[in-house]
């Protein structure tokens, strides 16, 4: 918004700052400077004036008011005393109507006679220009003057052009009594009326659009543009001023369909102040009277259905100082709201304030404080730390292991993955999920969501199946709810809602080893956690599984802690496997989350690395097919106590070379130990000694 420096001046009593400095001042106390440019023997300050100022500041009063309280320098009100005719009144010459007050809820008509149109003074177009408005004839740009000063647009009308109707006074039947009123009708336009605007161009109206309109055709786009019917041209000779208050969601509308926008619009997008047309219609009717000459009609004909009185409201000195951080004087207050306008009384600690009307965004006590706050200057309010108790929140165990679960698989170099917790009819039966323990879905989306999913592991095959088509290995987890029929007390209904980690490990042309590469990572995980005593037991189905296990027979395994089973870890059944129209074996681990949150301890012991080198042997056991491995491990840890660090599986094998029914386990032993370097010998006979203790089962041999 542009504004002159030197018609800011007129309204200050007192020394101006130069050009530079009020920049300064004024950034630091109300709004932001855009640009400032001289411009013959004046400045043109271009200010970015926040909407909610809009009501207020879109004037040059408005600036030159904030300018004031800032300087502590006296404002000026511009003079607007004028003489009015006694004898005839505007209602004897237009009336108005409104057809709908929240359209327009205030609308003034002043009717000026024998006005005379010529060029405005040099000065008053010089301003005009600085803020990017032509000149036109005194009458125009007298209208546009006051926009520019009140922040009211002004719209003056040839009286005579205006259509009307000619009516006999009742009280005479004289001919000298027949006259002529003008009716002014704000109206919504009516479909398909057109209108040739002040700029020559003809606009296509339709019913969401307001008129200004007399009793035959609109004569100007309400609050947008006038019609060029009714233009002031040097013929004119009376004048209508229409000085009124329009809709403002309604204006911005009509402006955006006609991509019309106006200094008018602007201000009115934006809400003005329904009581500024009172004193822009005596602040025109001053200027009219000094350059124009003519006969002012007494009083307005004046559409006005609701009064706007002024908010009052209670500030505590006290609030000042708890939002502020500092203690101002009652007597600055006092002044400060004094200079921006506002009445005050106060009583001890307490002001009572009256909001001017033109303050739209003044409602309530913080609003007040923001203003004393401005104006007294924020670089005059020391920094402090501030005086409170900082307590920390209580922590979240549920969250705090979901995210180091969370990032203990993503470092084994699982990745994430999220699926809708529902199952489809077909993965149902698959897995053979029973009918007793399904939950399903009243109005469920689709078919493929017809139930509640009892387990996470449909969902991880099917992000296996999408995912093998691009890559040659699918490592994946989800952490999620499953849902079965049960009694949990925050659910009305019988539903047992359980949280689940599960996690996928799948290869093209992977093999059993693939089992063990999981279990790694699970343990991996579960160390991770600070959960120790894990072992492992075969996997016994229950009267809850279902009739046919999602596991393989024999490659499947209970995870437990002590007594408590927490998972389970196994390859899933080649049945449901082939069913998903996969061909790949697929490794699964499922824990329950409670129980591995219940048993995970952030505490860790931790243990110097060795400085002593390791020694590997290798081992091979040929064992009948559906030995468990762990059987295998359990031995060779057992024997070899402390001195063996690990063991790694790292060969299954099966064929026609080995007896039938037989398979050739393959083992790398790792010796070390923390205090010495072990000798030769020392390993040997250790492991000489698993040797020993794995041929005392007959039906296992030791490949040697």
């Amino acid at each position: 918004m542009k504004f002159s420096y030197n018609w800011l001046k007129d309204y200050i009593k007192g020394k101006m700052p130069n050009p530079q400095k009020l920049v300064e001042l004024l950034t630091f106390h109300s709004f932001e400077i855009e640009s400032i440019k001289e411009i013959r023997q004046d400045f043109v300050l271009d200010i970015n004036v926040l909407p909610n100022r809009a009501p207020d500041c879109f004037s040059h009063l408005g600036i030159a008011r904030e300018i004031a309280a800032i300087i502590k320098n006296k404002f000026q009100v511009p003079s607007f005393k004028f003489q009015e005719g006694k004898k005839l009144q505007s209602k004897d010459f237009v009336e108005v109507k409104v057809e709908n007050s929240n359209d327009c809820p205030r609308y003034t008509a002043k009717v000026v006679l024998e006005v005379r149109v010529k060029p405005s003074p040099k000065w008053m177009q010089e301003r005009l220009k600085v803020c990017g408005l032509q000149p036109i004839n005194n009458i125009v740009d007298i209208a546009n003057f006051v926009m520019l000063e009140t922040g009211q647009p002004i719209h003056a009308f040839d009286f005579d052009k205006i259509k009307s109707v000619e009516i006999q006074n009742p009280k005479s039947k004289s001919a000298s009594w027949r006259t002529k009123i003008k009716t002014i009708i704000v109206r919504r336009a009516k479909k398909g009326e057109r209108i040739k605007a002040l700029d020559d161009k003809e606009y296509k109206l339709d019913e969401s659009i307001l008129v200004i309109a007399d009793v035959k055709r609109p004569i100007a786009i309400a609050g947008i543009k006038g019609g060029e019917a009714t233009g002031i041209d040097k013929n004119t000779k009376n004048i209508v001023i229409e000085a009124a208050n329009f809709n403002q969601v309604l204006i911005r509308k009509g402006s955006q369909k006609l991509k019309l926008k106006t200094d008018a619009s602007l201000r009115f997008e934006h809400g003005i102040n329904l009581n500024l047309v009172d004193f822009a219609q005596q602040r025109i009717c001053y200027l009219i009277k000094k350059f124009a000459g003519g006969k002012i009609v007494k009083d307005l004909a004046d559409f006005s259905p609701d009064k706007v009185y002024q908010k009052k409201i209670k500030l505590n000195l006290n609030s000042i100082e708890r939002l502020l951080g500092v203690k101002i004087p009652a007597k600055v207050v006092k002044r400060i709201l004094q200079d921006l306008g506002f009445e005050s009384q106060v009583s001890g600690s307490v002001f009572q304030v009256k909001v001017p009307t033109r303050r739209l965004d003044v409602s309530i006590e913080e609003d007040l404080i923001e203003e004393i706050g401005r104006i007294f200057g924020y670089k005059n309010i020391p920094s402090e730390f501030p005086q409170a108790s900082l307590i920390p929140p209580e922590r979240n165990e549920e969250l705090f292991w979901e995210e180091k679960i969370k990032n203990s698989l993503k470092e084994l170099g699982f990745c994430e993955v999220y699926n809708y917790s529902f199952l489809s009819k077909r993965e149902k039966e698959i897995f053979g999920f029973k009918d007793n323990k399904m939950i399903e879905i009243a109005n469920p989306m689709s078919s493929e969501n017809r139930y509640l999913t009892p387990s996470l592991v449909p969902k991880l095959i099917k992000n296996v199946k999408d995912n093998l088509r691009f890559f040659n290995e699918v490592k994946i987890f989800e952490l999620g709810e499953i849902f079965k029929k049960g009694k949990t007390p925050k659910y009305k209904v019988p539903l047992c809602e359980k949280k689940i980690l599960a996690g996928v490990l799948v290869k093209k042309g992977g093999g059993d080893e693939l089992f063990y590469e999981l279990k790694g990572a699970s343990e991996d995980l579960l160390n991770q956690l600070g959960i120790s005593n894990v072992w492992y037991d075969d996997f016994k189905a229950t009267p809850e599984d279902s009739l046919v296990s999602m596991w393989h027979p024999g490659k499947c395994a209970e995870i437990k802690v002590g007594g408590e089973e927490i998972g389970f870890l196994g390859e899933i059944h080649p049945r449901i496997i082939e069913n998903f129209g996969l061909k790949e074996k697929v490794f699964i681990f499922d824990f329950d989350f409670e129980k591995l949150e219940n048993l995970a301890l952030e505490e860790a012991e931790y243990q110097p690395v060795s400085l002593h080198p390791t020694s590997i042997r290798d081992l091979a056991v040929l064992v009948p097919q559906g030995t468990r491995v762990v059987e295998v491990l359990n031995i060779i840890e057992g024997v070899g106590g402390n001195l063996v660090r690990d063991v790694d599986l790292f060969d299954v094998y099966s064929g026609q070379e080995l007896p039938e029914g037989m398979e050739n386990l393959a083992f790398h032993i790792i010796y070390q130990a923390e205090d010495r370097t072990l000798k030769s010998e020392e390993v040997q006979k250790i492991h000489q000694k698993i040797i020993k203790s794995l041929e005392e089962n007959p039906s296992w041999e030791v490949r040697k």
